[in-house]
């Protein structure tokens, strides 16, 4: 595999299991303050963002286009720094930020994906997972009379559900990537 992504598929499985432990929370544990909610987002979502822009530095030493990683890593930083700030915001403002939030990840990952296609079978894992985010940001804008309830376990589910496509795609790159013969030295 000519990718660094292949290498570094851990980066993307770590993703995973952040976004299936928060969906796993928000849905088993719904009754909590949304203040407690919004942090725990806050937290997954920084976290993930710094794994982004260590998997886009990583393509860039490795002369792949980084750009999608590292932008999505830089959006999520700073939501996650607010969320953990300003927790206490009130619902509908959080509803509008993180649903626009949701779109743009969404479009960076099909975008991601789209451009991965000229590397990796079974990129359309990650341009499934970048649809799904967009169509989530959109209803949940559309659809902001569904309660808080309904919010904290739509963002659950789509949370785990992200997780496992991004586990997918992560083990289908490890696979992809030990497949593939190790490139020879160079002698001179």
């Amino acid at each position: 595999m000519k990718s660094g992504l292949g290498k570094n598929w851990w980066i993307v499985a770590a993703r995973g299991i952040l976004a299936v432990a928060f969906g796993l929370y928000a849905l088993f544990v719904p009754g909590l303050a949304l203040a407690a909610i919004i942090m725990a987002f806050g937290v997954v979502v920084f976290l993930a963002g710094i794994l982004a822009i260590v998997a886009g530095m990583r393509r860039q030493a490795e002369h792949q286009p980084s750009w999608p990683f590292v932008i999505e890593g830089i959006i999520c930083i700073a939501l996650g720094f607010l969320a953990l700030i300003k927790p206490g915001a009130t619902a509908v403002a959080w509803l509008y930020l993180i649903s626009g939030f949701a779109v743009v990840s969404g479009i960076l990952h099909i975008v991601a994906g789209v451009e991965l296609r000229k590397e990796v079978e079974g990129e359309w894992v990650l341009i499934l997972n970048g649809v799904l985010t967009t169509i989530l940001g959109i209803l949940m804008v559309l659809l902001p009379w569904a309660g808080l309830l309904s919010l904290v376990w739509l963002i659950g589910a789509y949370s785990l559900f992200f997780g496992v496509l991004l586990l997918v795609f992560a083990f289908r790159l490890r696979s992809i990537f030990h497949a593939s013969p190790a490139p020879r030295p160079v002698r001179r």
